[in-house]
């Protein structure tokens, strides 16, 4: 494959402020990006941008935008999102392009960019090394005539559509009631968003790092550091502890003693129910070189295979999508249900 540029396994990824993470960088790729994606037709192009809670999420920000702007693309700002909101709104709202700005579980001297197509998957190889090139393209190249520059609006209930299509995928006849959660938001994206969906659902809810202030996202919290939630499961008396990471697409869990969960074992706990209820796709589940033979063994034990890929939860999806299986992820915490998301949520 032809060596890249910019992009890695999960989009563009680095030190803030620093080559590739700059506002330059983003600019151009908001304009490689809107070139790649404009098609021949009348209506007008969009493109949203979620972010989570970085401080230099607000140098980024205002960079893609005017990249995208520049080439008559018009902008949605959602602000603070987890990033299978964007994935999930990308589609609902027919965007030619999702973007995603976060460093998932890093910490705050990190920053990103992720693209989602209008299908609301994150891009394929071939389109992030055609963006790639386009990059290197003068600046003044294919801009857009005055009249035909982009606008960009800021929108205020992308939170609240995004707990709504959470709650749409949970069972109509179940509740959480009577259940004591604790949830570590990581200081991340889902600060709002995840304690709003629980308690809606009936929990009775205790948030950790809820309280971001542009340099705590992942710090000491959330699904890399799962000491903070399993120390509130213990201090509050909860039945079950869930930690996200910065973006939250990952998740790790623990019971009610603390005791850690990782995706491996929610890929074998998911794998056992669905195929005890007919729900399963396939007689497979997709997962990485890096899940253990523990979960291998487990899925050999109810009569399902294990699908390995490269590391990666885009190369998971890709593979459920060829395959046609709905249930996969990574021991890290990506979970992927296709049933009801294109990315890990």
């Amino acid at each position: 494959m032809t060596a890249r540029k910019f992009f890695g396994t999960d989009g563009i990824r680095g030190t803030a402020n620093a080559w590739p993470v700059t506002p330059e960088m983003a600019m151009r790729l908001g304009m490689a990006a809107a070139t790649h994606f404009r098609k021949a037709d009348p209506r007008r192009h969009l493109v949203v941008i979620g972010k989570d809670t970085r401080l230099s999420g607000y140098m980024l920000e205002p960079a893609l935008t005017a990249g995208f702007t520049a080439k008559g693309m018009d902008v949605v700002l959602f602000g603070p999102l987890p990033t299978p909101g964007v994935a999930m709104l990308t589609r609902s709202l027919r965007a030619d392009l999702g973007v995603m700005i976060s460093a998932s579980h890093n910490s705050y001297q990190d920053n990103g960019i992720k693209l989602f197509g209008p299908d609301g998957y994150k891009l394929s190889d071939d389109a992030e090394l055609a963006i790639e090139e386009l990059m290197t393209h003068p600046l003044d190249e294919g801009l857009a005539a005055p009249p035909d520059l982009g606008r960009a609006q800021r929108v205020d209930d992308a939170q609240s559509r995004y707990v709504e299509i959470v709650k749409s995928t949970f069972p109509r006849k179940l509740r959480l009631s009577g259940l004591r959660i604790v949830i570590d938001c990581a200081n991340g994206a889902a600060y709002k968003v995840a304690p709003k969906a629980l308690y809606e659902l009936g929990a009775e809810v205790f948030a950790i790092g809820d309280e971001p202030n542009g340099f705590n996202i992942n710090r000491e919290v959330g699904s890399t550091d799962t000491r903070a939630m399993a120390d509130a499961v213990h201090r509050y008396r909860a039945d079950i502890g869930i930690a996200l990471d910065g973006d939250a697409d990952r998740v790790v869990m623990c019971d009610e003693h603390g005791r850690t969960i990782d995706g491996d074992q929610l890929l074998g706990l998911i794998a056992q129910s669905w195929k005890q209820q007919g729900r399963l796709s396939k007689k497979a589940v997709v997962a990485t070189v890096m899940s253990n033979l523990g979960l291998e063994n487990h899925l050999k034990g109810l009569g399902v295979a294990l699908e390995r890929t490269q590391v990666g939860d885009r190369y998971v999806v890709s593979r459920m999508l060829e395959k046609g299986i709905n249930v996969g992820g990574e021991q890290s915490g990506h979970i992927v249900l296709s049933d009801f998301s294109t990315t890990g949520d």
